[in-house]
């Protein structure tokens, strides 16, 4: 994957120049030196002068465009395609400009697209509308915001569920190693105009430089327009200065100022002042809150409320000695850590199966709902699958039908019933297959005639069914699914679930047919090591009300609501990524995926209450991708695992506790996923799994564990 094809390119006039970079350029250029792909990316722009920040640059020189006909954004789309049209990149990424996604996008397919917003999407060619942003998040496959508010600001009248194809990638610094020595300035960096509040700098620079005569005020920027000019003999106007000298004279100030009016997208000055050990004052505006963790802030936005702060910090040493030191120390956003995110959010998009194909020893005709009707959204989670690839890796030759989907397919004008096309097409499919196990889960419309049918027609067949649904008393799903597996227990050869048996005799079911299996991981599904990721997300949890309807069921709630609910309480810091809950509807498929990758921890909480062995086949995503995964004690899962391997709670309180050690221990956490992952391929694989079933099919002495 590291040979990964990357082509990043800039907006049309930003600057990738050494000596006049802007904030798309620096971004890219910061993040390009950690990433793993660094070799592999080539970034594209159109920049007057040469120094380029770095050698993987290519320039588009577009000249004057002499016809109003012609759209500049156009004409720099067809150089860009011009000058690249032999070389194949996997991904393209395209910054701040969603009209050229969209010309890109009907030129170069069949490649993936990541589309960052360094700006309000509201203010944006191509995203202003609401039916541009939809069309985004339709075909681009990853977009990326600068902060939680111009992705607040992207997602205005749109339903909130759609973030999940989004992410938030925060500008970054350098974090420097020894606190610097610092002169008695007062420093502010950018455009010299009123929305950035340069007025409101100039009034409150000049009183303070009257009153405190030993303090010089600096002013690092420019402006073409008309604009405040500030006189003062103590006050230098610098113009404007390069990235590394912005950051020098940073580190030797005091007191930097960010009074804009904007609304920030980000406010990278914030940042950099901050990780410079500057005592930094800003305005409440847009996403400036997001770039600090220490600073002061204008509850008003004039020259007078200025004034009292700066002078607040210069009358107050130790407090403002307290947050240089406290800003220096906690930089909430390092280069090297969210360059290994965006490498993660890339390879997220790269997410591909290959099944092993061996020669065959039984045949297998295995009956389940492959969910074709639902476009495949379940692959991830479905048992039915994992069982075909165990049995084929395990030589076996394997026949799948799927009846839910063959019934749906088959309505029509006929008035034939369509239950009963299906009972014809399984048995004159039997009888062409000649199988010699029918494993079959999940389904009550294969009738007890043809299972009768294919014993007559084979007497040595077996005929096995498995259920993986929860069979705990007190809840009524539970009612309903232990009459389905009712129906069938007495007449096929063998059950198998994912509760332990024991719970079933609790209830009056003759449990001599009845074997526990655990829910197998596969290494071509759980294929990711979490561990060795840097998620964004702290803990991890997705439920639904019922694969085939895939959203929320409104009104609809169960003990597992009322949990998260309490749990969210005790967890204050934990950044939470809930599915299912709050009106954030459930994900599947390869969303499930990218959302699932994003976190460090995940919950394993099953609906009803716990029973010995039960757990729903989120436990398999959790665990098998090296998430550190939490589990309820009285599930007696500790009968497989221990204390180094998952980790197991009392009760809500013990869980919330364990969260929050976690979150802020993660050498522990690695190793303790890790330890889960390796124990569940060890134990619990496809091919352990089926081979289990199989032996216990044919009545040979097998044991799970």
């Amino acid at each position: 994957m590291n040979q990964l094809k990357i082509l990043t390119i800039l907006p049309y006039k930003e600057n990738y120049t050494k000596s006049k970079a802007q904030a798309a350029a620096i971004w890219v250029y910061d993040f390009l030196k950690f990433s793993k792909f660094k070799k592999h990316i080539l970034v594209i722009g159109n920049t007057s002068g040469k120094n380029y920040l770095s050698k993987n640059y290519l320039n588009i020189n577009i000249g004057n465009l002499n016809s109003k006909f012609s759209s500049s954004t156009i004409h720099y789309c067809k150089q860009i395609i011009n000058r690249i049209k032999k070389i194949n990149y996997d991904l393209i990424e395209i910054h701040n400009r969603p009209l050229v996604f969209d010309f890109l996008k009907k030129k170069i397919k069949k490649k993936k697209y990541i589309l960052y917003f360094h700006n309000d999407p509201l203010s944006m060619k191509g995203s202003i509308s609401k039916n541009d942003r939809l069309y985004l998040l339709d075909n681009v496959d990853k977009i990326i915001f600068v902060s939680k508010w111009v992705q607040k600001r992207y997602f205005v009248d749109l339903d909130q569920k759609l973030i999940n194809k989004t992410e938030v990638v925060y500008p970054s610094i350098n974090k420097l190693k020894i606190f610097p020595k610092k002169n008695k300035w007062i420093t502010f960096v950018g455009k010299l105009n009123s929305s950035k509040g340069y007025d409101i700098y100039k009034e409150a620079i000049v009183k303070i430089l009257d009153e405190f005569k030993q303090w010089t005020a600096l002013s690092i920027g420019d402006e073409s327009r008309d604009r405040p000019h500030i006189n003062h003999i103590r006050h230098k106007e610098i113009g404007f200065k390069n990235h590394k000298s912005v950051l020098d004279i940073l580190s030797k100030t005091q007191i930097a100022v960010v009074p804009s009016r904007w609304e920030e997208p980000f406010g990278r000055t914030a940042l950099e002042s901050g990780s410079r050990g500057c005592a930094t004052i800003i305005s409440n505006r847009g996403g400036l809150p997001e770039t600090i963790k220490h600073y002061l802030k204008l509850d008003k936005l004039d020259h007078n409320h200025l004034y009292k702060k700066i002078k607040y910090l210069i009358l107050n040493k130790h407090i403002r000695n307290k947050i240089q030191k406290q800003s220096f120390k906690d930089v909430l956003h390092v280069v090297k850590n969210n360059s290994k995110l965006i490498d993660n959010i890339r390879e997220s998009l790269f997410f591909k199966i290959n099944l092993n194909l061996k020669k065959n020893n039984l045949r297998i005709m295995n009956i389940y709902n492959t969910g074709q009707k639902l476009n495949h959204r379940l692959y991830n989670i479905s048992l039915g699958k994992k069982f075909t690839n165990g049995f084929i890796r395990n030589g076996h030759d394997v026949l799948e039908i799927s009846d839910r989907d063959f019934i749906k397919q088959s309505r029509g004008l006929s008035l034939t019933n369509n239950n009963s096309k299906f009972q014809n097409y399984l048995l004159n499919t039997f009888k062409n297959y000649s199988p010699d196990l029918v494993f079959f889960g999940h389904t009550n419309n294969l009738e007890k005639d043809t299972i009768f049918n294919f014993k007559e027609i084979n007497r040595n067949l077996i005929i096995s069914h498995w259920n993986e649904d929860p069979v705990m008393p007190g809840l009524d799903y539970s009612k309903k699914n232990i009459q389905n597996i009712s129906n069938y227990s007495d007449i096929v050869d063998h059950n198998f679930i994912t509760t332990h048996p024991s719970v079933l005799k609790k209830q009056g079911l003759d449990i001599k047919k009845f074997d526990f299996i655990f829910i197998p991981v596969d290494r071509n599904i759980e294929c990711f090591n979490v561990y060795n990721m840097s998620p964004v997300k702290d803990l991890f949890y997705a439920m639904s009300h019922g694969v085939n309807r895939g959203v929320l069921k409104k009104g609809k709630s169960d003990n597992r609501i009322n949990f998260l609910n309490r749990l969210i309480n005790k967890i204050n810091n934990i950044n939470y990524d809930f599915y299912g809950f709050e009106n954030k509807d459930p994900i599947w498929g390869n969303e499930f995926y990218q959302s699932l990758i994003n976190s460090k921890m995940g919950l394993n909480l099953s609906r009803g209450k716990p029973v010995k062995y039960y757990s729903s086949n989120r436990i398999a995503s959790l665990v098998g991708n090296g998430l550190l995964t939490f589990v309820d004690k009285k599930t007696q899962l500790n009968d497989f695992f221990d204390h180094n391997e998952i980790i197991f709670y009392n009760n809500i309180d013990d869980l919330a506790d364990k969260i929050k050690f976690y979150k802020n221990n993660d050498r522990e956490r690695v190793k303790i996923a890790r330890n889960g992952k390796i124990k569940y391929f060890k134990m619990f694989n496809e091919k352990k799994i089926t081979n289990y079933i199989i032996d216990k099919s044919f009545g040979k002495k097998s044991i799970l564990v």
